[in-house]
């Protein structure tokens, strides 16, 4: 069952909770742009795991709530479109960085195909825009997940 609630974390509206099976429940907040889920408490080996390859910004910004859950920001990488992601230099100083996919050229294509993989898009860092935490869904918007 799907369902659109209030978020744990940041207490908006547009919390939403996607039951995969009884025992696994996701959390994705559009309000702060967070995500959670009911196998990711303090002391799962699922966080240990996440904890070994995390940036350190993520694992700064991580928290726990009221519930035991843990909230860690989201990443957002559609490659036709572009990416959000938490970017900053410690959880004082960060927001959400949005850039925009853009068509490789036919020799940016070449070398990964020489490489065994193919991509059309990649992210333009020169679009590089960065958008205040309660702005996640201006963040989508400016990729062009979420109408403007």
């Amino acid at each position: 069952m799907d369902n659109l609630t209030t978020c744990e974390r940041c207490s908006s509206d547009a919390c939403y909770i996607q039951e995969v099976n009884e025992q696994v429940k996701l959390h994705f907040c559009y309000g702060c742009g967070f995500q959670a889920n009911s196998v990711m408490t303090r002391d799962s080996e699922f966080l240990q795991q996440q904890m070994e390859t995390l940036p350190e910004l993520y694992k700064e910004l991580m928290g726990e709530d009221e519930n035991g859950t843990i909230w860690m920001p989201s990443v957002v990488n559609i490659p036709d479109k572009g990416m959000v992601f938490a970017d900053g230099t410690n959880n004082q100083n960060w927001n959400w960085g949005a850039v925009k996919a853009t068509l490789m050229s036919d020799k940016e294509k070449a070398k990964f195909k020489a490489k065994g993989k193919e991509y059309d898009y990649k992210m333009d860092m020169t679009t590089l825009k960065h958008f205040p935490e309660r702005e996640y869904m201006e963040a989508l918007s400016y990729i062009g997940v979420l109408p403007k």
